[in-house]
């Protein structure tokens, strides 16, 4: 093993010898620059604005079963429990599957996909539990049944709360 570390010590310091720092300070300036032209074209959801169908919803609202968003959910709510209706409380993480629900806005009158995620890996919250079963299947019909432990696919399985994702517009 001696000479493969004599190589790397040669190759290293003709390395060193071509180069400075000042050079290798030029080529990350280089690269970072370079990266900023880049950021544009880069596939990235850029929506302007608020998300679709979010109003200014009160404290109260957001912790309230009632709340339209939370038309589907079953589960206690992320809002009650250190996060908000869209990101997890700190020390969990998001299911990556979830079940999606059709909820009506009443104050713009129209209908929007709601995404609702289990957050997973601490015990369960015990606040602020909803149970709505709008157009809840049997739970033979798995995907259309909201009864489930959507942790399952998760390192750690234990349910904590639900966050609920306006994803857009239903269409009709």
């Amino acid at each position: 093993m001696r000479w493969l570390d004599k190589f790397g010590e040669n190759m290293a310091r003709q390395l060193a010898h071509r180069s400075s720092r000042r050079s290798v300070l030029g080529s990350i300036s280089k690269a970072l620059v370079g990266s900023a032209f880049l950021m544009p074209v880069l596939p990235v959801a850029r929506a302007a604005g608020k998300a679709p169908g979010l109003d200014d919803a009160t404290e109260e609202e957001l912790t309230s079963c009632d709340y339209w968003r939370y038309c589907a959910v079953d589960g206690f709510l992320c809002s009650c429990c250190g996060g908000t209706p869209t990101t997890c409380p700190p020390g969990t993480t998001p299911s990556p599957i979830s079940w999606v629900g059709t909820c009506h806005n009443p104050k713009d009158g129209k209908d929007y996909l709601v995404s609702y995620h289990d957050c997973c890996g601490k015990t369960a919250c015990n606040r602020c539990l909803c149970s709505s079963q709008v157009r809840e299947r049997p739970g033979y019909e798995f995907f259309l049944h909201n009864d489930v432990n959507w942790c399952m696919a998760n390192e750690n399985t234990t349910f904590h709360c639900t966050t609920s994702i306006v994803v857009g517009l239903a269409k009709n």
